[in-house]
């Protein structure tokens, strides 16, 4: 009898066909919950849409609202190789062909014809400001010619083989972009030295720049953006190790060097500089 007074209580609370309740509430009950929590949640959602409006009327589509970055701009090496090793063997052609493509994929923008066609010849020496005129926005930006010649023995064109046959390899360095950056003042422009770390100072041998000394012009500076600047071409240099030691591992690292950027982090190494390992063998 208890079973069956325990399953009748139950029944009754599912569905009481005497006071027509559904667990426990009527049916207006219940539609008043319902109708309480449809209100609730539409209101969530319309203050969601409100913020996520009034958060998108702050973005620019060209350019970061709020910029929070490092104040030195990271360096990159191409070819990188592994670990930002470079390691072949001037006789065997194929430790070091993977280097010349690398090289060829990465400058095949940089053609004189190319850059003819996309961008413009500028005033070196001095920043291409392209202001926008108040709510106006001056957009797409022109960019600055940055010919694949400037990098003369490096540029893969007389040589094809960017000196690494010959075991005087030619490695390319970029400056990473960053939107607004005036990287120099006073007319001065940025530049590059590389050096042997302190174990390796005597093994380095002679080293050749390009464009001469070095240079990150100023007339590729400030830079707009991906999208408001969609030609722009990153200025690159080139350097030539003439007589590096062979057959050993030489620790290099190269600095950017400028009176308008502060010196890299020692917790970040990519800050303002860039290291890298090279060695070139000679026997078989």
């Amino acid at each position: 009898m208890a079973k069956d007074a325990e399953k009748s209580t139950w029944k009754d609370f599912i569905w009481n066909s005497r006071t027509r309740e559904f667990c426990g509430r009527t049916g207006s009950s219940w539609g008043l919950i319902l109708l309480f929590y449809l209100v609730f949640y539409i209101f969530l959602a319309g203050m969601f849409c409100l913020t996520m409006y009034v958060m998108l009327q702050t973005l620019d589509d060209y350019k970061p609202t709020w910029q929070d970055r490092l104040g030195t701009p990271g360096m990159m090496i191409r070819p990188r190789g592994q670990a930002m090793e470079i390691s072949y063997n001037t006789t065997n052609t194929e430790t070091w062909d993977m280097y010349i493509k690398t090289l060829d994929n990465f400058l095949s923008p940089y053609n004189n014809s190319l850059q003819a066609e996309k961008n413009e010849e500028c005033t070196p020496d001095q920043y291409f400001i392209q202001a926008d005129s108040g709510d106006v926005k001056n957009n797409p930006k022109r960019s600055c010619q940055f010919n694949r010649t400037f990098l003369e023995k490096c540029s893969g064109l007389d040589d094809h083989t960017y000196g690494y046959q010959a075991g005087k390899p030619c490695i390319i360095i970029k400056l990473n972009r960053v939107i607004g950056m005036l990287p120099g003042k006073d007319g001065q422009a940025p530049f590059v030295t590389c050096g042997a770390k302190k174990e390796d100072s005597d093994k380095i041998g002679e080293v050749e720049y390009y464009p001469e000394n070095g240079t990150f012009n100023l007339m590729y500076y400030p830079y707009y953006g991906k999208k408001a600047q969609v030609n722009y071409s990153q200025p690159l240099v080139a350097i030539k190790f003439l007589n590096i030691t062979l057959n050993e591992d030489i620790n290099i690292e190269c600095r950017i060097i400028s009176n308008n950027i502060p010196p890299g982090s020692v917790r970040d190494k990519f800050a303002g500089k860039v290291s890298f390992k090279l060695r070139i063998n000679t026997k078989g």
